[in-house]
C-alpha cells in the first residue's frame, strides 16, 4: 500500500515542498536545497554548452538537451546561454535563440516553432514580494510564460512574467513586453505598445 511519507504532513495539513509551491504556482521561497540542487544541474549543463568547441556544441550541448523540458527538430541556441532550471522550457521545431539569451523558467516556457529570439532577449517568470523582509528572505511567485509560432523577438527585449505572445507577432528591439501581444501585432517600446494603435493616438 502506497504511503505519503511523514515530511509532507503537519497534524491533519498537507506540507508542500517549496518545488511544489513553485510549480503549482503559490508563492514560494526559492532559497532551498531541493531547488539549488535543480539549479546547479541546469547550470552543469548550461557551463557544458557554453563552453564547448563550437564544431562540438553544434545546435545544443548534449547535457543542456537533456536539461530541457522538451527541444524540438531544428533547435539551435547560440553560446551564451543561461537559464534557471531548464527543465521548464519547452521548445518546438526550428526554434532559434541568439546569442546571449537568459530564460529564467521558473515557471513553464513554452517558445512555439519557428520563433526566433535575437541576441541577449530575456524571458522572466519570477515576480519578487513587495515586502522588503519577504524579498530578502527569497519568496517570490512563478508565473507562465508562452510565445505562439513563428514569433519574432528583436535583439534586447525584455518578456516579463505571465505574457503570451500570439503566433506571428513581432517584438521590436528593447521593447520591454509587460502584457499579452496579439496573433500577428508588432509592438515596441517600453512598455511595449501594438504600432498601429500608437500610431493611432489611442490607448492600448
Amino acid at each position: 500500500m502506497f504511503r505519503i511519507p511523514k515530511k509532507y504532513f503537519s497534524g491533519n495539513m498537507m506540507v508542500q515542498s517549496e518545488r511544489q509551491k513553485m510549480e503549482s504556482g503559490q508563492w514560494y521561497c526559492c532559497i532551498d536545497p531541493e531547488l539549488e540542487e535543480l539549479r546547479m544541474r541546469s547550470q552543469d549543463a548550461v557551463h557544458q554548452h557554453n563552453h564547448l568547441p563550437p564544431r562540438e556544441r553544434d545546435m545544443l550541448g548534449p547535457k543542456l538537451r537533456t536539461v530541457l523540458g522538451a527541444v524540438g527538430e531544428n533547435v539551435r541556441i547560440e553560446a551564451m546561454f543561461h537559464c534557471a532550471y531548464g527543465k521548464n522550457i519547452f521548445l518546438g521545431d526550428a526554434v532559434y535563440l541568439n546569442v546571449g539569451c537568459v530564460v529564467l523558467d521558473t515557471a513553464r516556457v513554452d517558445i512555439g516553432a519557428g520563433s526566433m529570439l535575437g541576441p541577449t532577449v530575456q524571458i522572466y517568470c519570477a515576480e519578487h514580494s513587495q515586502d522588503t523582509a519577504r524579498r530578502a528572505a527569497g519568496y517570490e511567485i512563478a508565473k507562465p510564460v508562452t510565445i505562439g509560432e513563428n514569433v519574432w523577438i528583436g535583439g534586447g527585449a525584455i518578456i516579463m512574467p505571465g505574457v503570451t505572445i500570439g503566433n506571428g507577432a513581432i517584438v521590436g528591439s528593447g521593447s520591454v513586453v509587460t502584457r499579452d501581444v496579439a496573433a500577428g501585432a508588432t509592438v515596441v517600446g517600453n512598455p511595449a505598445r501594438d504600432m498601429k494603435l500608437r500610431d493611432t493616438g489611442r490607448q492600448a
